[in-house]
């Protein structure tokens, strides 16, 4: 019984209405004679000790009764050393980090039978610090049980569980062969840019949707994730489906076959494909799909990628929302990407119209007159537009727009609009490259994680840093495409005032309040133990 706890507990019910009384009686300034509590002997030792229903004191009661009797104190849990994980009979594995609220949990779970059958109730439970590579984990519990005559006995008493390293099955499979995967999801997009695979793997990120995936890897045009089950397969296909316009087959190998058993093992693979129509993208509807949407177009600016596609009509404000199975049906490819951005001047704007909101996202129409950057000072080379950028732009400013006016085009879809008078240039969005430049070289405040895949050396690095370097820009400017997604502190940063003062106004940049804390449970504990020791 050595480092054992015993306490009787008595009800204070009684005593707390009694105390009342005299309390309002102090409040009220009249002297009340304070009621003490008796002292009877002990049934055993017989020293003085305050009335209980046993009429034994805590050591004899002690001696008398042990209520940890019949009580587990070893346990074994089997753990998967892999991933960290233990089994939850029969075959349910957990993943637990050391210390934590759901391993510990998971402890005490063993223990509700034990407790029901010996009538004791649980109180406290808490870690009891072991060295990590001990295979023991201790907990110290404190129980209550009802004994003697109506008496209730607390006590506090320690349970060592015994880890047993066992793989679980997926991660034996991998052990013996890295290879065998039994589900492959082939993530593709047939552009010229990864700005839709940098979203996308924010998106996996926050909702975990390849967290049961073995293997991760970087392909030409997009991602492959493995996976050792093929129900996780087909749940990370119905999870791309909800945040992207994709279409998908499926196919399947067969690896082997018992004939005793008339068992089959297949690998099945996935294709899925997501649509090339990307944010900020000029369209060109083809005349059919045109009429179906209310003639809406034929030049329209796509706004928004989900599982659907937001279309909107820089000329009108008409818009529009196309599902995966209405583009599918009809598909269609951009006129002009992103990457064919030009750089404008704005002169002179003019607002036409009022404040119109589309999905979400306020737009104003005006006639705005402009000139190419490349072109400013050279010659007097002017353009007068209209937008829909009303509400951003004042004379002064520099956007980004489509250059119509020296464009070739080669599309077969525009080829059928005879007669169609192109723009000029049409503007997508406001730039800051001036005063990016100004920052250039500094650290963002915030950060992105990024997933553990495997990347091929093969490709153009620096393209693809640029291409990840334009979509943290965009971030910072669309609070919108940052809304699904989870940005973390950057520790390294170290706010300038100079440039809050001269430049923290007009440049975006993401709100501190939109930010995480990335957990450190080593962190946390040193300030606890700086909290204790102040």
């Amino acid at each position: 019984m050595v480092g054992f706890k015993g306490q009787l507990l008595i009800s204070s019910t009684s005593c707390t209405t009694m105390l009342q009384p005299s309390g309002m009686a102090e409040d009220a300034g009249m002297f009340m004679v304070h009621q003490t509590i008796g002292s009877v002997l002990c049934c055993k030792c017989g020293i003085p000790m305050q009335p209980n229903a046993a009429n034994m004191c805590v050591k004899c009661l002690r001696s008398e009764v042990d209520i940890t009797e019949g009580l587990l104190k070893h346990l074994i849990l089997v753990h998967c050393p892999e991933c960290d994980s233990y089994l939850q009979p029969p075959r349910t594995w957990i993943k637990a980090q050391l210390e934590s609220k759901e391993l510990l949990t998971f402890c005490l779970n063993k223990l509700k039978r034990n407790f029901a059958s010996n009538k004791v109730r649980l109180i406290h439970a808490e870690f009891i610090w072991t060295e990590p590579h001990s295979k023991r984990i201790k907990v110290k519990v404190k129980v209550q049980k009802e004994v003697l005559n109506g008496a209730i006995l607390e006590q506090s008493y320690p349970i060592e569980y015994v880890q047993q390293e066992h793989m679980c099955e997926s991660c034996s499979r991998i052990q013996a062969n890295p290879d065998q995967w039994v589900a492959a999801v082939q993530l593709r997009q047939h552009v010229t840019h990864r700005r839709t695979f940098f979203y996308l793997e924010q998106l996996i990120l926050k909702h975990g949707a390849a967290a049961s995936a073995i293997r991760i890897k970087q392909m030409d045009q997009g991602i492959d994730f493995f996976f050792s089950n093929r129900s996780h397969g087909v749940k990370f296909v119905e999870f791309v489906g909800k945040v992207a316009p994709v279409r998908s087959r499926h196919d399947k190998q067969l690896v082997s076959h018992d004939p005793k058993s008339n068992n089959y093992n297949y690998k099945y693979t996935f294709s899925v494909e997501i649509s090339p129509i990307c944010r900020e993208d000029l369209i060109c509807l083809p005349p059919k799909v045109a009429v179906s949407l209310g003639n809406l177009g034929p030049l329209v600016i796509c706004t928004k990628v989900t599982n659907s596609i937001a279309l909107l009509d820089p000329f009108t404000l008409r818009h529009c929302f196309l599902d995966a199975d209405q583009y599918w049906r009809a598909s269609f490819k951009s006129l002009l990407t992103s990457r064919q951005l030009v750089e404008y001047i704005v002169l002179d704007v003019e607002a036409v119209s009022s404040e119109v909101i589309v999905g979400g996202t306020k737009y104003v129409l005006a006639d705005a007159q402009v000139a190419r950057v490349s072109d400013f000072g050279k010659n007097d080379t002017m353009f007068s537009i209209r937008t829909h950028l009303g509400h951003l732009l004042n004379p002064g400013d520099y956007a980004l727009g489509y250059d119509l006016y020296a464009a070739n085009h080669n599309d077969i879809e525009l080829d059928k609009y005879r007669g169609l008078v192109l723009p000029e240039a049409i503007l997508v969005k406001k730039s800051y490259e001036e005063k990016r430049l100004k920052k250039r070289g500094k650290p963002r405040a915030w950060k992105l994680k990024s997933l553990d895949m495997e990347v091929d050396d093969r490709g153009d690095q620096e393209k693809i840093n640029s291409e990840y370097e334009q979509f943290l820009r965009d971030l910072e400017e669309n609070p919108d495409l940052r809304f699904n997604i989870s940005l973390y502190r950057n520790r390294e940063y170290q706010p300038s005032e100079m440039a809050s003062v001269t430049d923290g106004e007009e440049l975006p940049s993401v709100p501190l309040e939109e930010l995480m804390a990335e957990l450190d449970l080593s962190e946390e504990e040193e300030d606890e133990e700086e909290s204790m020791r102040e």
